[in-house]
């Protein structure tokens, strides 16, 4: 999981960085790192997600705040898997992001290094880390985190005080900085500033994150084995809504655009000297072709078939809304002329514009002369415009991922049309599972999920990355284009509005990189809903674009926004399955005494990523635990329902505490009752680690292998059973004895089947000297599965491995206490000795008090036995047990009652407790943890 040469841990307090000499950090120089930082508290829910976090890893900050974190972030390795279809990412094994970082400070140390996520769009991030455990009541886990790729592939940005510094890579050092690991600075140093501003919360919890920083060693990166660079977080350089809201300039009205463009300029009679803008004709070629000559009818009616519905806005910064539809001719000649900054009265000629922004018409057009089209579909030009739209058809959209068709409408468009482009969609569509019943406003946050860029003729650097968020207000054009549903178009951007235009790249300090460029954003909207934008620049060596390109871009935007809307309905589709398929199985293994369990799960269809398969570990009364592993018989959405019906009667039954043969006996009958037609084979194997034996039953499954301590592996010969569903036929268990070390490995029949053989091929692998009993559970599963899966396998697979550890007899107490009340004082005597032998007198006064309350409703409902048992593990357990299978309930105590109170004491003092019936009779348990110093 973590990749040993890239990682950094170091006790607190120690002294300099291993392998790193005080001279080896260079002086006053420092990298500047986008960092995201996440806060998780000591209840493991998440109190701190920044706009960082939100860009790295896809979850928005309102979703996942006082959210669990576990589960939220897998982390992940690349294995040799099959893949979905079209995600372009490899197969991964997926462990929790935040405890495997929780595990890594659990010994008080902060931790640097380099672990690879999954984020919400199932793609694999290659992520460095930097972990620091957080005292006090403050207490938790902080974690920043920076994208490895950006800062491996172009290295990081440097800073020498207030000047950024170009980063010399070492001679030969070909392929970017691809050593960049995360380090750790020598601890006990002064928090810089830019990390307090990083830093949230109250002034209590921000000086304990300070301390923790503090005390762990600030982030740092590892150019190379004997260099460490200090790290400080860096300010975005891309525009987010309070950058935008901040510029404070709007657009001229319609009387000041007249007085501030006057008399009309003079067309440009040649072009030479610039570059050509690409195969899209617009307006400036018939110009320049019919230079001198009155503007003939077919000239005007393309003109203004091409412009239709685009809101134009002119070199000056201006915009110019569309007329009404529905208007006359004469009445549509009296609007405002852009170019010429005055109204043209009824029969007066139109002059052929001098500015590549012609004045867009929403109303119905003259009756076009008879041949009109015949000349403008033979022009090379327009035949160009053809091929573009059919090149269009035939690269974007090959795939149903999204980011992928996104990546290809940008490649199509540079060079070819613009110097730059990129896709920015609704993150809300990215995000979540429907639709955002809202129109987009000035709040609404985009995604920038592709960009391309002609490299050749200019640095690009200023632009966002993918991955970052921005709000685009309605007065810059992409919010003008977002909102309006329309096509905006900026011939060139000017020094004066360069301010506004600024923040649609990233803020105001960018005004005079886009001062001179051409721009031009179009909507993408498909099923009346609109996705995003399509944002293209040409730089000042080029033509502008016009309103030519405009109307060709419109038709090929709305293509592309079909393909994107279908990979965005299929990417919901498969994410609604994949929902269900988690919420159905666990997605980490419980914590329970004296059994390590770890699992896997892999998909049989890897586009639906859904099938029957299941497994589960269930705790039960006694440290006991059952384990579970079943399949339904076929494969998709069907069968995947059918194993979630069967999985949660199988927690229910369990609950009850009957033996595994009653189980399933149950669970047949269940079956029956349910009226459903798929069967379903099941192995149930309950373990005792204080008995140690394990109690299996099945339904037809597989059998299961025991891997024994000195590594001989035995398949177990259990009674077969029919499948759950079949009806009529016994299910019998067998009872054997386990020693400590030994592995029970459950899997369905889809690791051990081999095409073109039989079962027992897969299983005899598996009982051979396959599980080394000194490996994790997690190592059997990941040995399992690459000696025995393959990629062409087509059914789900299910694993399972436990390993027996046992509860040593030394911290277990048992007694057997009559059904008389004089047992209650008996039994408090009998917890005090006991703690008192293991050294747990600071449990003794609440202890005694809860077992006096349990012990004393146990006497009364009892009808022969009541039984108390202590186990010590990594908490006291304390169960009480008697043969009354009713089960108490926790109810309000009057004020002045002398009764009642019994289970509301227990709720308040205990950390977790709990009821569960027995094959005879109840038991009821409650959990203290162990003191801090034990």
């Amino acid at each position: 999981m973590v990749d040993e040469p890239n990682s950094t841990s170091r006790p607190a307090g120690t002294g300099t960085e291993p392998g790193t000499a005080p001279g080896d950090q260079p002086s006053g120089v420092v990298a500047l790192v986008r960092l995201a930082l996440v806060l998780v508290d000591r209840t493991g829910r998440v109190a701190q997600w920044n706009r960082a976090a939100e860009e790295l890893f896809g979850h928005r900050a309102e979703v996942v705040h006082d959210r669990p974190a576990a589960g939220l972030l897998p982390a992940a390795e690349p294995r040799s898997v099959p893949a979905p279809a079209g995600s372009g990412a490899p197969a991964v094994r997926r462990r929790d992001a935040f405890d495997t970082l929780a595990e890594l400070t659990s010994a008080g140390a902060a931790w640097a290094g380099q672990l690879p996520v999954v984020d919400r769009e199932e793609r694999l991030r290659d992520v460095l880390w930097w972990a620091y455990p957080v005292d006090g009541p403050a207490g938790g886990l902080l974690a920043l985190a920076a994208d490895a790729r950006p800062l491996r592939s172009a290295g990081p940005r440097l800073a020498l005080g207030e000047r950024l510094l170009p980063f010399a890579a070492a001679p030969g050092a070909r392929g970017g900085f691809h050593r960049l690991s995360a380090a750790l600075t020598a601890p006990g140093r002064p928090v810089p500033e830019p990390f307090a501003a990083l830093l949230p919360g109250s002034s209590e919890r921000r000086a304990a994150l300070l301390d923790a920083l503090s005390r762990g060693g600030l982030p740092a990166l590892r150019p190379d084995p004997t260099s460490v660079l200090p790290v400080r977080p860096a300010d975005p350089a891309a525009g987010t809504a309070h950058a935008a809201a901040g510029i404070g300039r709007r657009y001229p009205t319609a009387q000041q655009r007249a007085t501030r463009l006057g008399p009309p300029p003079q067309p440009e009679q040649s072009t030479r000297g610039r570059r050509p803008a690409g195969p899209l004709p617009g307006q400036r070629e018939a110009a320049a072709t019919a230079a001198g000559a009155p503007a003939g009818p077919a000239q005007a009616g393309t003109a203004q078939a091409g412009t239709a519905q685009t809101t134009a806005v002119p070199a000056t910064g201006t915009t110019v809304p569309a007329p009404p539809r529905g208007g006359t001719a004469i009445e549509q000649s009296t609007v405002e002329s852009t170019a010429h900054g005055r109204r043209l009265h009824p029969g007066e000629p139109a002059a052929p514009p001098a500015a590549p922004t012609p004045v867009p018409s929403a109303g119905p057009a003259p009756a076009a002369p008879a041949g009109r089209f015949g000349p403008f579909l033979t022009n090379g030009h327009a035949g160009e415009q053809l091929a573009l739209l059919n090149e269009v058809g035939g690269k974007v959209g090959t795939t149903l991922d999204l980011g992928f068709t996104a990546h290809e409408l940008c490649q199509v468009l540079v060079p070819r049309v613009a110097d730059f482009a990129c896709v920015d969609l609704v993150d809300g569509l990215i995000s979540d599972s429907e639709l955002p019943a809202a129109r987009p406003d000035d709040d609404t946050m985009l995604r920038r999920v592709a960009l391309a860029c002609n490299e050749s003729v200019g640095q690009w650097d200023h632009v966002l990355a993918e991955g970052s968020l921005v709000a685009m207000p309605r007065r810059t054009p992409p919010g003008m284009a977002l909102q309006l549903n329309q096509p905006v178009l900026v011939p060139v951007v000017t020094r004066d509005v360069a301010v506004d235009y600024a923040a649609a790249l990233g803020g105001p300090r960018l005004a005079s990189v886009v001062s001179g460029r051409s721009m031009l954003v179009v909507p993408l909207s498909a099923r009346g809903t609109v996705l995003g934008i399509l944002k293209l620049l040409r730089l000042p060596d080029r033509d502008p674009f016009d309103e030519g390109d405009a109307a060709t871009l419109k038709e090929l935007a709305a293509r592309a926004a079909l393909s994107l809307d279908n990979a965005r309905l299929h990417r919901a589709e498969s994410r609604v399955a994949t929902t269900l398929q988690r919420s159905m199985i666990p997605t980490r293994p419980p914590q329970i005494p004296g059994v390590q369990i770890a699992h896997r799960y892999l998909p049989g269809d890897s586009r639906a990523e859904v099938g029957g398969d299941w497994f589960d570990a269930i705790q039960l009364p006694g440290s006991r635990v059952a384990l579970v592993v079943g399949d339904v018989m076929g494969h998709g959405l069907h069968s995947a329902a059918a194993m979630g019906r069967f999985r949660t009667a199988m927690q229910t039954l369990a609950a009850l505490d009957l033996p595994p043969g009653q189980l399933l006996r149950h669970l047949d009958n269940l079956a029956h009752k349910l009226g459903d037609d798929h069967l379903a084979t099941c192995l149930y194997a309950v373990y005792d680690p204080i008995n140690r034996t394990c109690e299996l039953a099945s339904a037809g499954h597989v059998p299961p292998v025991l891997v024994h301590p000195d590594g001989t592996g035995e398949l177990l010969e259990i009674p077969a059973g029919a499948p759950i569903g079949v009806g009529g036929v016994p299910f019998v268990a067998k009872t054997i004895d386990v020693s400590d070390g030994s592995m029970l490995v459950l899997c369905t029949d889809g690791l051990v089947e081999v095409r073109g053989g039989d079962i027992g091929a897969g299983l005899a692998a598996l009982c051979g000297n396959l599980i080394d009993p000194r490996q994790s559970p997690e190592q059997a599963c990941d040995v399992v599965l690459d000696r025995l899966h393959s990629d062409d396998r087509k059914d789900d697979v299910a694993l399972l491995v436990a390993r027996f550890d046992g509860v040593a007899p030394t911290e277990v107490a048992t007694w057997d206490l009559t059904v008389d009340d004089r047992e209650v004082r008996r039994a408090r005597a009998l917890v005090r000795e006991q703690l008192a032998g293991w050294h747990l007198e600071a449990l003794s006064d609440t202890t005694e008090l809860l077992v006096s309350e349990l012990v004393t409703n146990a006497v009364r409902v009892a009808r022969d036995r009541v039984q108390l048992q202590l186990i010590r593990v990594d908490k006291l357990l304390v169960e009480v047990s008697d043969d009354n299978h009713n089960l108490p309930s926790l109810e309000p105590a009057e004020q002045l009652g002398e009764t009642g109170r019994g289970l509301t004491l227990v709720t308040k003092l205990a950390e977790r407790w709990g009821t569960a019936r027995k094959a005879v009779g109840k038991v009821v348990w409650f959990e203290l943890p162990l003191p801090p110093s034990f």
